[in-house]
């Protein structure tokens, strides 16, 4: 079981000082006791924040390599500004959350919340598998002398949602250039397991998912009696998510703004549990060298992307920041 904070009430009364905070993160990074990086010796003494190795006498710090590697502020507030995150259901805002922690600066507020949505997306996670039901959508306004999947300035959505029950299990968003084969079989290819059940309407964009190694159903929405939310609930639940977060975070969405925004915030809105941002957030990654001590506790892990590792581990490409203020990505590599 999980060693999170289940409310806002538990958060303020487990970590009241900075020891509790450190003593927390030491449990996430050595679930299983102490562990050298450099020599893998199990003993440890404290100095100061740091622990020193009584082996090799190497000094290392629970907050090495994690976002909150090298910061200034209390790790209670960042603690409070995770928490305050991943509750919001329609996302936060840079302002909200300068406003609930009480910082002197926006620009430290938006900082802090972008850090944080990038960590919250690890590349090289598992595929949707089982019954996946996928579908496409557009974001943008009304556009004139366009008609069925044309657009000039909309930004065109690939959707998957797993289905557990009559809910949603995990999904999966990408912002795809068209809806080409092409395209369309790129994103399933990325997203879904060969093997499992893919539900799709007619669009020929579909046609080839079975000789590619998936069991296709192909429902065409105009035949049937029924409304394509009833033929298709969960996408159409997930889109529906999708298009009310993008009005209330962001006042509307467009093309540039779709690629930008889908990778880091996507999942948080709509199936928190496919991102605990704990374990991804604060644990770093680890070397080649004690890759194999750490054990399963960095599968799930592995630190901070950069902008590059997330393009290469086949993620949508993020455009360039449009904002003075450039993010202070901490860890280097990273892996739902």
């Amino acid at each position: 079981m999980e060693d999170y904070p289940r409310d806002l009430q538990e958060l303020e009364a487990r970590f009241t000082t900075e020891d509790a905070c450190r003593v927390y993160l030491a449990q996430l990074r050595w679930p299983d006791g102490f562990a050298c990086p450099r020599c893998g010796h199990g003993q440890s003494w404290p100095v100061g924040v740091r622990l020193e190795c009584g082996q090799c006498h190497y000094q290392v710090s629970v907050t090495a390599g994690t976002i909150f590697h090298g910061t200034r502020k209390p790790l209670q507030q960042w603690f409070r500004a995770i928490w305050y995150v991943t509750s919001q259901k329609n996302d936060a805002s840079a302002l909200g959350l300068q406003r609930i922690l009480g910082l002197g600066s926006y620009v430290t507020a938006w900082s802090w919340l972008h850090t944080l949505r990038r960590a919250m997306v690890r590349p090289g996670r598992d595929g949707l598998r089982g019954r996946v039901e996928i579908d496409e959508t557009y974001l943008g306004g009304l556009e004139e002398g366009v008609s069925g999947r044309q657009t000039q300035e909309k930004a065109l959505i690939a959707v998957a949602a797993e289905e557990d029950g009559r809910g949603i299990g995990r999904i999966r968003l990408m912002h795809v250039p068209d809806a080409s084969a092409d395209s369309l079989e790129a994103f399933v290819l990325a997203s879904v397991e060969p093997g499992s059940r893919v539900h799709t309407d007619g669009w020929e964009g579909y046609g080839h998912l079975a000789a590619l190694g998936y069991r296709h159903r192909v429902t065409v929405m105009r035949r049937s009696p029924k409304r394509p939310r009833e033929l298709m609930p969960r996408v159409h639940r997930v889109v529906s998510l999708l298009k009310r977060w993008i009005l209330g975070t962001h006042q509307g969405g467009d093309q540039q703004r779709a690629s930008g925004v889908l990778p880091r915030r996507a999942y948080l809105s709509i199936q928190p549990q496919d991102l605990t941002l704990s374990r991804q957030a604060v644990l770093p990654t680890p070397t080649a060298s004690h890759a194999d001590r750490t054990g399963a506790v960095f599968r799930a892990v592995e630190g901070h992307p950069t902008r590059a590792q997330g393009e290469a581990a086949g993620h949508v490409k993020l455009l360039p920041e449009r904002t003075k203020y450039p993010l202070r990505i901490i860890s280097v590599k990273k892996n739902n």
